[in-house]
Formats: C-alpha cells, sequence, structure tokens
C-alpha cells in the first residue's frame, strides 16, 4: 500500500475517491463522505457499489469555495506573487488578476516575506515593488535567483521613483522585466502574458 502520494501526481488525475480527495483537501475521508452526501460536493458511484467519485472539475470547484489552496491538486492557473507594501497596489492587482480567472495570488509587503512566500507558494512570477521598508528589490532578484528550484520563475518588477541605473542593476539581479509606475493595469495584464507566454484574452 503506498503511504502518501506526492503533489505533482494529482495533475494528471481526473477523477478521485474520497480518499485521495481527503488527502488533496487535508480533511479527513468521512468529511468528504459527508459534503459528497449532502450534496456539497458533487461526483457519482461507482455502479454496483457504495464508491464515491469525485471529477476533477467538482473537486476543484468545491476548494475554492472553501477556501482550500488548489496548488495541491496541481491547477492549470499560473501562480503569481505581488510583492508591494502599498496595500492599495496589492489590493487592487489581487482583485484584478483573481478576476481574470487565470492566476493564483498571493502577496507579501516585506522582502524577508516575499522570500517565505516563494518557497511555500513557489510562484511563476513575482510582481516585485523595488522600494520595500526592509531592503531593496535588487536584493530580493538576487535571492530568486540563488535557488535553483526558482529557475523558472520570471521577475517583474515596478517602481516610481527609480533612476535608469537602479534598472540596469535590477536586471542584472534577475528581473525580467521593468514597469514603471504609475502603470495602466491593462498593461501590467499584457507584461505579464509575455513573460509567462499565455495567450492574451484581448481578441
Amino acid at each position: 500500500m503506498v503511504a502518501s502520494q506526492h503533489n505533482d501526481d494529482w495533475s494528471q488525475k481526473k477523477v478521485f475517491t474520497t480518499g485521495e480527495a481527503a488527502k488533496v483537501c487535508k480533511v479527513s475521508q468521512q468529511t468528504i463522505i459527508r459534503c459528497f452526501d449532502s450534496g456539497r460536493l458533487n461526483g457519482f458511484r461507482v455502479p454496483g457499489s457504495r464508491f464515491r467519485r469525485i471529477p476533477r472539475e467538482e473537486l476543484i470547484r468545491f476548494m475554492r469555495e472553501n477556501d482550500i489552496p488548489i496548488e495541491s491538486i496541481g491547477s492549470d492557473r499560473k501562480r503569481v506573487l505581488i510583492v508591494d507594501d502599498e496595500p492599495e497596489i496589492v489590493s487592487l492587482v489581487t482583485d484584478l488578476l483573481e478576476g481574470d480567472g487565470r492566476f493564483e495570488v498571493r502577496s507579501a509587503t516585506t522582502g524577508y516575506d516575499a522570500g517565505m512566500e516563494t518557497e511555500r507558494f513557489k510562484p511563476h512570477l513575482i510582481v516585485l515593488d523595488y522600494m520595500l521598508p526592509d531592503i531593496n528589490g535588487n536584493i530580493v532578484c538576487q535571492r530568486v535567483r540563488e535557488n535553483d528550484q526558482n529557475g523558472d520563475t520570471r521577475v517583474l518588477c515596478v517602481s516610481g521613483a527609480i533612476e535608469q541605473v537602479e534598472v540596469e542593476s535590477l536586471m542584472q539581479a534577475g528581473a525580467d522585466g521593468f514597469l514603471k509606475k504609475p502603470f495602466e493595469l491593462r498593461e501590467l495584464v499584457d507584461r505579464i502574458e509575455g513573460l509567462l507566454q499565455i495567450p492574451s484574452k484581448q481578441g
């Protein structure tokens, strides 16, 4: 009997047993069964048996509805980490990207928190403010690049007051792009789409 299953393995599954759904959601199997039987979690029963099965799309819907992180299921949404100490900007960009439907978003307000979230969240892209309360963005870039596990992580730096020489040092530190504040939200999405090489929703 296999004791555990790595998170990556869930990404290929189309249908889950109640036991597998419980592991993904980090709840007891009885909780999943109760949700299934009460109609909160939809699925089907295996003909001629009492076994319940839950389609992948339904499990993702259930997880989102109950604020359960969906990266454990191998979501196809791109993970974006916003690092900025201005709450209005974090809120604005988070609402924009989450409303888009293609992104899963987390945020951090300091360079230290950005490092912790990068380890936990493993973002595909970091939107990084250059001027943070504790350290500058180029230090965050260097730390991201020093970890081989972040090899595919893209870094888009943003800042208002910054000299060209500082932009160049950011790029040398490992940033993949720079966007000057204030910026249009559509411009931000365009840059994110370009860096992550995903098709534009603008038709």
